[in-house]
């Protein structure tokens, strides 16, 4: 990674995150206690997840699934029944992302860069594929944007699983890849305002500018879906 490009994106992440930690915690208690009440169990998820170099650290979000639904399979689908209805708003609305500023606070991971994965996947990877572990995982990032509805596109194929692992996986490979080639700070900021403000965003015509083709990306998505 181009270290001028680094410095100021660990600088933004510390300084947002630190700000996002302050002025949103009473969001994050509110979140907690419906969390809680709603569906018994803890009010935050905490899962190992593949870093920076193939090193395991603990992400923690807020739980959105019954407890003890990780034993069915990482892969998550638009009707999966182990989705309680409150951790469906949140996903929707990406609130239950709010825990890991912690991890970005602390430099585990970014704001922007590769969804953290679950070991099996990350941390088996090969060849060229390996240099996108040089990146911090993120909360955000082009492939994320790109996949916002990955879990329809899942729930399109029979077999959802298979879909993720021959197509939805290698795809983010391939994105992220190139965000490590054409990435810097300032598409760092874009991918942020396309996550918090999307419609802001596609009103100054920046979608393109960011490679963000929803309407061409989905549409190959779902045929490649129905193959599956």
């Amino acid at each position: 990674m181009n270290k001028r490009w680094w410095i100021p994106k660990r600088v933004f992440d510390f300084a947002a995150a630190f700000a996002g930690l302050v002025l949103l915690s009473p969001i994050m208690l509110l979140v907690a206690m419906a969390v809680r009440a709603t569906s018994p169990g803890p009010a935050l998820f905490i899962q190992m997840r593949v870093g920076r170099h193939g090193k395991a650290f603990r992400c923690v979000k807020f739980r959105t699934m019954r407890v003890g639904a990780d034993a069915h399979g990482s892969v998550t689908t638009a009707a999966d029944f182990r989705v309680t209805p409150v951790g469906r708003f949140l996903r929707r609305w990406k609130l239950d992302e709010l825990p890991q500023l912690w991890n970005v606070l602390t430099g585990r991971m970014s704001f922007v860069g590769p969804r953290p994965d679950v070991p099996g996947y990350a941390d088996r990877l090969e060849g060229a594929d390996r240099v996108v572990l040089e990146l911090l995982p993120g909360i955000t990032g082009p492939a994320t944007l790109l996949f916002r509805d990955e879990e329809r596109l899942l729930a399109l194929a029979r077999d959802p699983k298979a879909f993720n692992d021959a197509v939805v996986y290698p795809e983010k490979l391939r994105i992220n890849r190139e965000y490590m080639v054409a990435g810097s700070f300032w598409r760092d900021i874009g991918y942020v305002l396309a996550t918090v403000f999307p419609g802001a965003v596609r009103r100054m015509g920046w979608e393109a500018r960011l490679g963000l083709d929803y309407a061409g990306f989905s549409a190959r998505m779902e045929q490649e879906a129905m193959r599956y």
